[in-house]
């Protein structure tokens, strides 16, 4: 019986194809990352909005094939680095600022990448710009048991529509279930922002709670937040911000006149900091997607846009990493 049930629970996670050597089974390692407007090229159905027509190759952005291969390939060169610096690939890969589903595909397709065991989850949302947030997983550590994206509404007024948080649910490796929140909060810009915010926070609060009743108690919170560790209120005191020890030291995932700002992080449940007491958050800071910040001091990151003028990087966030068992 025994036997079987090895030989079940073994087939749900292949030997994996990859170079990496495997970590123990009862770690993960967690990566979140911004992609600065991750816009397919092509348009074969009538465009939605117009930021969907700015990222074409006729719009103001003139996004074409060539540029976004160039961004797949970039993306795809930065986590092989992240693997390379850490021993290990990342496990968990959530994103924010793609289009759609496509995106992904092609990141896995048409890069490195495509050589890795990594699957995707994915659902279209209801932003004004066409931006969505997903996540990348590795097949040989995780089993995906459910997912959905949880709709931000008010229900007291009009309703927000903004991006939706993805909520994934899986099995580790080693039998444990583990559940991930892909946030990305609405920006700074414009009229009424921090109560859309304040309204984010509050179904990512709802939503943890829900998961703490039915009974999960391994849970992660990552995104990018688009404020700092200080403003997340009540819910730091449900889970524990990893961002707030980096922040206080002066890093940052985003540098804004001349200044690092930290906006993206990660949130772990009770639970997990008490089996991982040294958890700590890392800001990636990778070389070949910094550059010089000539208008302050220091690098910044290597942007795909400043303004309207294509300038050939990734994106304006650093990837934040975490390791836990």
């Amino acid at each position: 019986m025994l036997i079987s049930i090895l030989i079940v629970f073994s087939s749900l996670f292949p030997a994996p194809c990859n170079p990496y050597p495997e970590a123990g089974k009862d770690s993960l390692l967690v990566m979140f990352w911004n992609l600065e407007n991750f816009f397919e090229w092509k348009r074969d159905t009538l465009l939605n909005n117009s930021s969907e027509e700015e990222f074409t190759s006729w719009g103001k952005r003139h996004w074409t094939r060539r540029k976004f291969e160039a961004k797949c390939r970039a993306v795809a060169k930065s986590v092989l680095w992240v693997a390379d610096s850490e021993g290990r690939l990342p496990d968990v890969i959530g994103v924010a600022e793609i289009e759609n589903r496509f995106v992904l595909e092609r990141l896995l397709r048409d890069t490195r990448l495509s050589r890795l065991d990594y699957g995707i989850v994915h659902f279209e949302s209801p932003d004004p710009r066409g931006i969505d947030t997903g996540l990348l997983y590795r097949k040989t550590k995780l089993k995906p048991l459910s997912s959905k994206p949880l709709r931000i509404s008010n229900k007291d007024g009009p309703s927000i529509l903004t991006r939706d948080i993805l909520l994934a649910a899986f099995l580790r490796e080693g039998g444990d279930s583990i559940a991930f929140l892909v946030n990305h909060h609405p920006s700074k810009y414009g009229d009424g922002s921090a109560p859309r915010r304040a309204l984010a926070m509050k179904r990512l609060e709802e939503a943890t709670d829900s998961l703490f009743a039915d009974g999960w108690r391994k849970v992660i919170a990552m995104g990018d937040f688009n404020d700092v560790p200080s403003s997340t209120g009540r819910y730091s005191r449900k889970m524990a911000n990893l961002a707030s020890e980096p922040a206080a030291k002066g890093l940052g995932t985003i540098k804004y006149s001349g200044k690092w700002e930290m906006i993206d992080m990660f949130f772990i449940s009770p639970d997990l900091m008490e089996r991982n007491p040294g958890a700590a958050m890392k800001v990636v800071r990778i070389p070949f997607l910094m550059v010089r910040d000539n208008a302050h001091s220091g690098e910044k990151p290597f942007r795909t846009f400043t303004g309207p003028r294509y300038s050939g990087g990734v994106s304006d966030h650093c990837p934040i990493t975490l390791k836990i068992q």
